[in-house]
């Protein structure tokens, strides 16, 4: 039977794993082609999976509220619409009995060299793999973890049932193995293995041991290694270790609950969210330049074009003038469109905004591609497309990814001016604060005399990478963007 294998999709250029939330289809099921068959959600975006070929589901892998890793198989579909062959969702099938136990070992034998942790076989569809592990159907499902986090437990060591999870129904998640390493619980053998050898406690108390590949190798033809049981010690981390680990990894900090507080776990998309933002920080060197812009010629041109604009279904927001502006300005500032990557600066060959949308509670970042093609009117619909298709969760993957510059509004909710954190991938993010009705003092153009009038201004806060973008280049890209708006063109 040919069978088409449905992955877990990458729904973000950041983004290394996703969560199936819900399955819309079950075993057995016929689907067509791009219906829906379930749902998932990452940092970024909760998104309805379609089916890549017509045909019947035949099998589920990945169960409902587990993380896999981008590319990950999550379901199959035989496209000639076979009956399914295999059992629904694994966390809900029992595993088979566990297979009888070899013979004794004579006792002249020497004892296994459980000092070295071979890498785990890739998990059987019917849950064989846990069949041996575990006899509760909460220990089973405990130890049902992501092939990250085996493979974390692989090279440090570690039993996954002996760490506590928190994750779908009690699974063990990256950030708990993590934690659970970092602890030093990990050193502490559990009670049955008190009186263990030498080599298993040496190995539970090194502090980064080697990858399983070389932990295997350690083990073959090298001395140390044999009846004589001296432990090969694991290498140290190195460096760049060390400096991987800082960009990929984060530690939230405990602190103690008082009496009448209320203690909730982190969803998903908070916890990503909490994550990126720190790696953010970590990484990109964040400076903010703000200036205040004039809004009048703004106002007087949406007022002017109000019922034009109606007429053809368009409502064109101020955040539609700032959008488009920006697409138009961008090119000319290759450094603040760009990204450095590693010793390498990109200089981004499309305009692509990234346009921040508050979800309440959340938020997401559609896209809005080669937005320098777009018309005042066309960007304003796009805005309005994204914005809506983001709250109703119908965004495809291609629209939350490949943002070259953002901007968000905060000002939408009255806020008066803010310093937003750069968005991983990029070097600059635009934050536009409230537009409110200001006293300023104006020049006359004809007289040259100065007076007071009441204007609709607004502060614009430009946060940006200073490893890559200068102050002078941000200076000069917000008086381009101020000069635009505050003399904005009839025929945008």
């Amino acid at each position: 039977m040919s069978r088409i294998e449905v992955p877990m999709p990458q729904m973000g250029e950041s983004i290394a794993e996703g969560t199936v939330s819900r399955w819309l289809k079950d075993v057995g099921d016929q689907v067509e082609r791009d219906e829906p068959i379930l749902e998932i959600s990452t940092d970024k975006v909760d998104a309805e999976i379609p089916a890549p070929s017509a045909g019947s589901l035949v099998e589920i892998v990945v169960g409902e509220g587990e993380t896999v890793e981008v590319g990950t198989i999550v379901a199959y579909i035989d496209p000639d619409g076979s009956a399914p062959t295999a059992a629904a969702v694994p966390a809900e099938a029992e595993p088979p009995a566990p297979p009888a136990p070899p013979p004794p070992a004579a006792p002249s034998a020497p004892p296994p060299d459980v000092s070295v942790v071979a890498p785990k076989a890739p998990p059987a569809a019917d849950g064989a793999e846990e069949a041996a592990c575990t006899t509760t159907s909460a220990e089973r499902l405990r130890a049902r973890s992501t092939p990250v986090v085996r493979r974390i437990a692989a090279e440090a060591g570690v039993d996954i049932s002996r760490v506590a999870g928190t994750g779908h129904q009690g699974r063990v998640t990256k950030q708990d193995i993590l934690a659970f390493i970092e602890s030093g619980a990990a050193e502490a053998p559990p009670a049955e293995e008190v009186g263990a050898e030498p080599a298993v406690a040496e190995l539970a108390a090194a502090a980064e041991p080697a990858p399983v590949a070389e932990t295997a190798r350690a083990a073959v033809g090298q001395p140390g290694r044999g009846p004589d049981r001296r432990t090969v010690p694991p290498a140290e981390p190195t460096a760049d270790d060390l400096w991987e680990r800082y960009a990929r990894e984060v530690e939230h900090p405990a602190f103690p609950v008082r009496e009448g507080d209320r203690v909730e776990t982190m969803d998903k998309v908070r916890r990503l969210t909490a994550e990126h933002m720190v790696l953010s920080k970590r990484i990109h060197t964040h400076v903010h330049s703000i200036v205040e812009i004039d809004f009048t010629a703004v106002d007087r041109m949406r007022r002017l074009n109000k019922a034009r604009w109606a007429e053809r279904g368009a409502r064109v927001s101020y955040t539609a003038f700032v959008a488009w502006a920006c697409s138009r300005i961008l090119r000319d500032f290759p450094s603040v469109n760009g990204v450095i990557s590693g010793n390498n600066v990109i200089y981004r060959g499309a305009v692509n905004l990234g346009m921040a949308v508050d979800l309440n509670p959340g938020l997401i970042v559609p896209v809005i591609h080669s937005a320098d093609d777009l018309s005042l009117v066309g960007m304003a619909r796009k805005i309005i497309d994204l914005a809506t298709r983001a709250k109703s969760r119908q965004l495809s993957p291609g629209e939350v990814q490949g943002a070259t510059f953002t901007i968000t509004n905060p000002g939408v909710l009255g806020t008066i001016v803010g310093m937003p954190i750069i968005p991983k991938g990029t070097s600059a993010i635009l934050g536009t604060g409230s537009i409110d009705k200001r006293v300023a003092v104006v020049t006359d153009p004809d007289t040259g005399d100065d007076y007071m009038a009441i204007r609709k201004r607004s502060f614009f806060s430009l946060g940006y990478d200073h490893r890559l973008v200068d102050g002078a280049d941000t200076a000069r890209f917000l008086s381009r963007l101020k000069d635009l708006l505050e003399d904005f063109p009839e025929d945008a």
